[in-house]
């Protein structure tokens, strides 16, 4: 089983540019604020299109213009180029979130990218780039726009995990072990904001028909779990947001390899070697 992610490319999708435009100025709305990465494709496209079905000024944030372009058709969203893989990168797109809208009411960190093979094959520099792209850029990105909300006493972080960080993935331990440190993540920071009036939320897919698997450089080739489609996991984040809801997983049964883990860790794992 795997995820996800926008895309597996770590300049395409990473997360602004360093020299991005300066952002215009905040925009006078009434609609609640989502910030959206790895907007330019994937489950963050999906999840933009949502969320402005539902009436959301939109901050679209990503690596490819054309490609966020493309999402932001139709919409008044703002188009915010960003690399999130650079240094300073979380701090510049924050900066330039909050003076285009004022207010950030929503942020869903979307970013991602992937590696398959073996861990012992796995060149330094990729090791590096998931880490960095998949748990440090998103932790940064957090802590640069949480001070807002919990000023403003609301606000909501939506974070885009996998179910490779709850029951890890053979050839994909980097992966693995970036997701589970999301959910860790989570988990410690729900409890922190409790009476802040922020929430957390995580968002557990399994695998999900984009782009990523091919940019990754290897295909996804189970039978079984099937990829959902990106659609299905942005309706799960619009629920999950609206309701609201601190976890959700798509498609739900995949609850089940945690609790079998829980309960019964042998048969978890001659399961698991089984069927991978």
């Amino acid at each position: 089983m795997t995820h996800t992610g926008s895309t597996s490319d770590p300049r395409a999708d990473a997360g602004p540019v360093p020299s991005a435009d300066r952002a215009p100025r905040p925009a006078r709305t009434e609609r609640p604020v989502a910030l959206v990465t790895g907007a330019s494709s994937g489950i963050g496209a999906a999840v933009a299109r949502r969320f402005a079905e539902g009436g959301w000024h939109l901050l679209l944030s990503g690596r490819d213009r054309d490609r966020l372009a493309e999402t932001a058709a139709g919409t008044s969203a703002a188009v915010l180029p960003a690399d999130l893989a650079a240094p300073g990168g979380p701090r510049l797109l924050a900066r330039s979130a909050l003076e285009s809208a004022g207010r950030i009411d929503l942020l869903v960190s979307g970013a991602g990218i992937g590696w398959a093979g073996p861990f012992a094959s796995m060149p330094h520099d990729a090791i590096d780039g998931v880490l960095g792209v998949d748990l440090a850029a998103t932790l940064h990105l957090v802590r640069e726009v949480l001070p807002a909300m919990v000023a403003a006493g609301r606000g909501r972080v939506v974070l885009i995990g996998s179910v490779a960080g709850c029951v890890g993935v053979r050839e994909e331990a980097v992966y693995s072990a970036a997701k589970a440190g999301v959910a860790a993540f989570a988990e410690a920071l729900r409890q922190e904001l409790r009476g802040t009036g922020v929430g957390v939320t995580l968002v557990v897919p399994g695998p999900v028909d984009t782009e990523f698997f091919a940019r990754r450089g290897v295909p996804y080739r189970r039978a079984h779990p099937r990829p959902t489609s990106p659609e299905t996991v942005a309706r799960t984040v619009w629920e999950a947001v609206t309701r609201p809801r601190d976890e959700a997983y798509v498609p739900g049964w995949l609850t089940l390899p945690g609790r079998v883990r829980a309960v019964a860790p042998g048969l978890y794992r001659r399961l698991l070697h089984r069927f991978g």
